[in-house]
């Protein structure tokens, strides 16, 4: 890739779901002339994932810009605080702090927040509940479209819930955030309480923890916005 002052974009997933479901997202990107790469992160550990990620950085020439949604929020977190990083995008994600992990951040929910189907864990994974996915985490996608990502869920590993971030990297980086405001997995006012701590440059919609899939375009314009602003300075 040619290096260029425009960032490019990097699309992290999150957990048990893998990378095809950005692409209404990539789509829209790559119509407006952005350069995209979707992190095919194992979701095995956040070291392991964040490896991942540095490994499409190599590839690249010139800056970029993460873009988590849920877990991957974590990840770009992490992984923030690389020199090659621009800005951070959190699509309906975990922006954690120093210390801090999904683990903790779902340890304690408030009175009437939805609590996620998580299974118990098999061997050191997890799965969401396949008869309540499609309330949980794809409430606004149709049925059968929910039903295919409950059958085609990737294993969790317990390893990358407990991974803390050590150095979180919206500290002194430019950062925005997209509300899914029918979030059933993470709470929307925990993901606003995130997004202001982080200092983000915030936009909310409708939406289930699947928006990126439900709203590709809600999506991509969050994400064109921050590339250009990244690209003006």
């Amino acid at each position: 890739m040619n290096a260029t002052n425009e960032p490019t974009v990097l699309l992290v997933h999150g957990g048990f779901v893998d990378g095809s479901g950005w692409r209404g997202v990539y789509d829209r990107l790559r119509a407006q002339g952005h350069r995209v790469a979707v992190v095919q992160n194992p979701t095995l550990s956040l070291e392991g994932d964040v490896a991942a990620t540095k490994q499409l950085l190599d590839r690249i020439d010139g800056p970029a810009i993460l873009v988590g949604h849920s877990y991957g929020g974590i990840v770009i977190t992490e992984t923030g605080s690389d020199d090659r990083v621009a800005g951070l995008v959190y699509i309906a994600a975990f922006a954690a702090d120093k210390g801090e992990s999904v683990n903790t951040l779902i340890a304690d929910p408030a009175p009437g927040d939805p609590v996620p189907p998580i299974l118990p864990p098999t061997d050191g994974f997890l799965f969401l509940d396949r008869d309540k996915f499609h309330d949980s985490f794809a409430g606004d996608l149709p049925a059968d479209e929910a039903a295919f990502m409950a059958d085609s869920q990737v294993p969790w590993g317990v390893d990358a819930l407990a991974g803390t971030v050590t150095e979180p990297g919206w500290r002194g980086t430019p950062t925005w955030y997209l509300v899914a405001a029918d979030d059933r997995m993470i709470p929307p006012h925990a993901q606003r309480d995130m997004a202001a701590r982080a200092g983000a440059t915030v936009r909310e919609v409708p939406g289930s923890h699947s928006v990126y899939v439900s709203q590709p375009q809600a999506v991509a314009d969050l994400i064109h916005e921050a590339v250009q602003s990244l690209a003006a300075n």
